[in-house]
């Protein structure tokens, strides 16, 4: 089917390009979660009501005025099996509730996996926006022109003292959330990492790991967002969070000089440790993978290794994980021969940088 790329290629073409910040910055997200009137909210909703919250989002993908921002193909996920619904997971592309939720639930994704609206999810409509490195100002100018097209032609559940009122209370309000994925390993290596992340939590944001609520922090990536979504304009919101990402990025160089500076010989051994056994193991499990992975990059961000990019790490990041594992292999997979297969995978990708 034409569809076919969104599960059979790791790296989202928005992520092919470096953005601001990309050595530290990965990306950032913009999230608007909305309901229709007068249809319950989906967890309450009958089969013919979800039916009908999908049937009104596909006509309005098809006026001009939607068409005019972006190409976008409609995949319902009862047409999915099993493996591609947690590819796209995997991808970021839609969440693990959706995955597991068949009733009438969609994605509708731009060509360049941008932009990816799941539709009766935890709420009707989950807009989402993704743009390489740090450039969350931009994806919250996208998300709201797609958002400004839905709410011209359907009638959102809106109270005006509350906002836009969502199945969690903790999204009332704007509905937005705004995140970036952030690289921290000299953060974490200079043991600075708990202090900054006590920070972040007492001015009103919150940090969870590669997957969102309650995932670890693999491979030092950490997902840094608003909690707040009531009693803020958008602006604000956004505003809060570019000032303080801003300051952690300043901190994350400052410990990568300090590391490079003050302790070269044991970061350029740590990095080329892990290039080593990355480069020649012959089994590795996805934790150990993600963090030698993780020391890569660092060591391709500060020139230690030459012939490895950024984007070929996030792509073995993606490659790397479960679904994406068995859909390479084009066959189910017990976890020992993902791990030998991940292993197999890092040192093909690995020996054609050094070609």
């Amino acid at each position: 089917m034409a569809e076919t790329h969104f599960f059979e290629n790791a790296l989202s073409d928005w992520m092919k390009d470096d953005g601001p910040d990309s050595e530290i910055v990965v990306s950032s997200r913009i999230r608007i979660a909305r309901n229709l009137n007068p249809s319950p909210f989906p967890m309450l909703a009958t089969n013919q009501q979800s039916k009908e919250v999908l049937d009104q989002v596909s006509d309005v993908i098809q006026s001009e005025e939607f068409k005019a921002i972006d190409h976008f193909t409609m995949l319902t996920l009862n047409d999915l099996n099993e493996l591609q619904k947690q590819v796209l997971v995997e991808k970021h592309l839609i969440s693990p509730a959706l995955a597991n939720e068949s009733r009438n639930g969609a994605v509708i994704l731009s060509d360049n996996e941008s932009v990816s609206i799941m539709v009766n999810e935890e709420d009707h409509l989950r807009i989402q926006c993704l743009m390489n490195g740090f450039q969350i100002r931009e994806a919250w100018d996208l998300a709201s022109q797609i958002d400004d097209q839905f709410e011209a032609k359907l009638d959102y559940s809106f109270d005006e003292s509350r906002g836009y009122l969502t199945s969690c209370p903790t999204n009332v309000g704007t509905g937005i959330r705004a995140s970036v994925m952030i690289h921290l390993p000299a953060l974490v290596l200079t043991q600075q990492i708990n202090r900054i992340l006590s920070a972040i939590t007492q001015v009103g944001l919150a940090v969870r790991g590669l997957y969102g609520e309650g995932s670890e922090a693999l491979g030092n990536l950490f997902q840094i967002s608003n909690q707040i979504t009531l009693g803020q304009s958008e602006d604000e919101i956004i505003d809060n969070l570019y000032g303080v990402v801003r300051q952690i990025i300043e901190h994350e160089r400052a410990a990568r000089h300090k590391l490079y500076h003050e302790w070269k010989a044991k970061i350029v051994d740590r990095v080329s440790r892990s290039f080593g056994i990355l480069s020649y193991a012959a089994i590795i499990d996805s934790k150990e993978a993600a963090q030698r992975l993780s020391d890569v990059r660092l060591g391709a961000d500060l020139g230690i290794i030459q012939n490895v990019t950024p984007a070929a790490i996030n792509e073995l990041m993606v490659m790397t994980q479960p679904a994406f594992l068995q859909q390479y292999a084009g066959e189910k997979l017990t976890p020992e021969e993902r791990d030998i297969r991940r292993a197999e995978l890092i040192r093909h990708k690995f020996s054609q940088t050094e070609g």
